[in-house]
């Protein structure tokens, strides 16, 4: 298996996400601010590391050492109150980038599990 970079596996991530995000608050609004509103509150760094936090218990060993890896990555973070944040949701995208290039059924299987935190 090739080596991919885990920050590019948070770039991935970052898009998958958004992209599942924005397929779901099409469905919900005509209105482009609110449009706008409802999937920026989905995709921010808060709502990424609050999520990170609820799928921790259903990650195996392998998917526990990439989000740990990808949470200490260098960050381009200055405040210090931000960094924590910013390393979670690092970690989480990184998980969504590398299910979704090894592992699509374990990827939709999250997504299905987090789907209840998405309304």
């Amino acid at each position: 298996m090739e080596e991919i970079n885990l920050r590019n596996f948070a770039y991935l991530g970052d898009a998958v996400w958004e992209l599942h995000i924005r397929n779901k608050t099409i469905r919900l609004t005509n209105n482009a601010k609110n449009l706008h509103k409802i999937t920026t509150d989905k995709v921010k760094t808060g709502f990424q590391c609050e999520l990170l936090h609820l799928i921790t218990e259903k990650l195996t060993e392998e998917e526990l050492e990439i989000a740990k890896r990808a949470r200490n990555l260098p960050i381009p973070v200055g405040r210090k109150n931000m960094q924590v944040e910013y390393r979670q949701a690092t970690a989480f995208e990184a998980l969504i980038g590398w299910w979704y290039s090894y592992d699509k059924n374990r990827l939709e299987e999250i997504l299905a599990f987090v789907e209840q935190y998405l309304n």
